[in-house]
């Protein structure tokens, strides 16, 4: 094989090559899908988890709150961890503050589900 037939083939590859779109353009929609799945799922999530957070570092006696359990009750006592609540009158359970799903206004009617 002589130089201008080796020329000719390197030439016809580099032609060839340059009009492939260029690597990175594969990996465009992988990217944007990652950005949409962490703007539609992730961040509202992180960010009613960080409202769940704050609504229970706001915990206070007298707070009227739904267990994760259903159960309804009144705080009478909060420490680091765990409050006191109150279910019926005179009966008293601890309960650990991350099991808390809401709190309510004091003195809320709670409506029975028919």
């Amino acid at each position: 094989m002589n130089g201008s037939a080796l020329l000719s083939i390197l030439d016809q590859a580099a032609a060839s090559a340059a009009g492939d779109p260029p690597a990175y353009l594969q990996f465009l929609p992988l990217v944007a899908m990652a950005v949409i799945f962490y703007f539609l799922i992730l961040r509202p999530q992180m960010k009613r988890q960080k409202d769940q957070q704050n609504k229970i570092a706001a915990i206070k006696k007298g707070d009227q709150v739904v267990t994760a359990g259903g159960l309804i009750a009144k705080v009478l006592k909060v420490e680091d961890n765990t409050v006191e609540l109150e279910i019926a009158t005179g009966v008293k359970v601890r309960a650990v503050k991350s099991t808390i799903g809401e709190i309510m206004a004091p003195g809320a009617t709670v409506v029975a589900n028919d």
